[in-house]
């Protein structure tokens, strides 16, 4: 069983990054040699010189959407903070009838959110949104009715707020994020709308970088998995999460499938970016068959002990305390070496969590 401690350290208030790194690829990072732990300091645009011609990077291009939105419960006016969970077709209304399973396809929806009150509570979207009726709640998650014709999604692209997390607001002092957030909290390689969280390892990627490692023969593909919250629920106190996450969606096309098996052949490393990346691709790996190009949805937790079949390399940022990331990272690169890690990076002044500086396992 993982040792607890390897989940836990402290890390100053001041070490919570509440901006990225500009330009993105000048963000610090920290490799780690996962056979011999070896620690050294480059920068994110060293990627370059880091890998060979030959190896694979795998990008999530996941799409953060704006699914934070305010509402006022009627008729008393209290306010309440939502975060919605756009997951399959919750909150369109944009889908022929015969493509809808049920009447209330569509029309209901998954949101995080405190005090909303309980069932038959009536709360209005603000600003100028219709009124969405509650229909349960337990454990800070609530499930809301919409209105006939309306579509959530577009409303929320249009008066919704990026879902920025919250120990950034806190680090500024401020509600909601900032104009510049709607493209700081989005790689540039975004294309799939439906995180709630932004796969942060590669908000350190330039097309400027993209294009150099192109250059030098280091091949790129994508996979994607929508962000949702379970990914930062915290681990119980034996060193796991309490029970099997949310599902999350994912998708890997066949031309991801058949770079991973042309990376294998000519003896190239494939190294994901971010433990979405690497969860996705762990999931469709198939003991001595390469792996599987589909759709699905994953609930896989990456626990130290797992053998990696799809990955030789890992990019990613400084998580929290007590996260299913942290445990994949410490699964990956092993746990005396993660907590070395971790301790150097508070001790040379890394910056954390989303906006922070990154790491990478090879």
């Amino acid at each position: 069983m993982i040792e607890t401690s390897v989940l836990d350290y402290v890390l100053p208030e001041e070490r919570i990054a509440d901006r990225p790194a500009s330009p993105r690829d000048a963000a610090r990072l920290l490799v780690v040699s996962r056979t011999a732990g070896i620690l050294s300091h480059r920068r994110v645009r060293d990627l370059t010189d880091l890998l060979d011609p030959g190896d694979l990077v795998v990008l999530n291009d996941t799409k953060v959407v704006r699914a934070r939105a305010a509402a006022s419960k009627v008729p008393t006016g209290g306010r309440v903070e939502l975060l919605f969970l756009l997951r399959g077709d919750a909150g369109r209304d944009d889908l022929p009838a015969a493509s809808r399973d049920t009447a209330q396809a569509g029309r209901t929806c998954e949101a995080l959110a405190r005090g909303a009150g309980r069932p038959g509570t009536r709360l209005r979207l603000e600003p100028d949104g219709p009124e969405v009726e509650v229909l349960s709640a337990a454990a800070g998650t609530i499930s809301v009715r919409l209105p006939d014709r309306f579509d959530l999604r577009a409303w929320l692209e249009k008066s919704g707020d990026i879902p920025l997390p919250p120990y950034i607001l806190r680090r500024r002092g401020e509600r909601t994020a900032r104009p510049e957030d709607f493209e700081t909290y989005q790689t540039v390689y975004a294309r799939t709308d439906g995180s709630v969280a932004a796969p942060t390892a590669g908000l350190h990627f330039t097309p400027g970088l993209l294009a150099e490692l192109e250059r030098r023969g280091i091949e790129t593909a994508s996979v994607t998995l929508h962000v949702g919250p379970a990914t930062f629920r915290p681990v119980s106190k034996p060193g796991f999460p309490e029970g099997e996450p949310d599902a999350e969606w994912y998708s890997v096309p066949p031309e991801t499938a058949g770079a991973w098996e042309r990376a294998r052949q000519r003896g190239g490393r494939v190294v994901a970016v971010g433990t979405t990346a690497a969860r996705v691709l762990e999931t469709v790996s198939r003991e001595g068959a390469g792996i599987r190009a589909g759709d699905g949805w994953t609930s896989l937790i990456v626990r130290p002990g797992h053998r990696f079949r799809a990955i030789d390399g890992l990019l990613t940022n400084f998580h929290l305390p007590r996260t299913s990331l942290l445990l994949l990272v410490s699964a990956f690169a092993g746990e005396e070496t993660t907590r070395a890690a971790y301790g150097a990076a508070i001790q040379e002044g890394y910056r954390f969590y989303s906006y922070g500086d990154a790491m990478l396992v090879l």
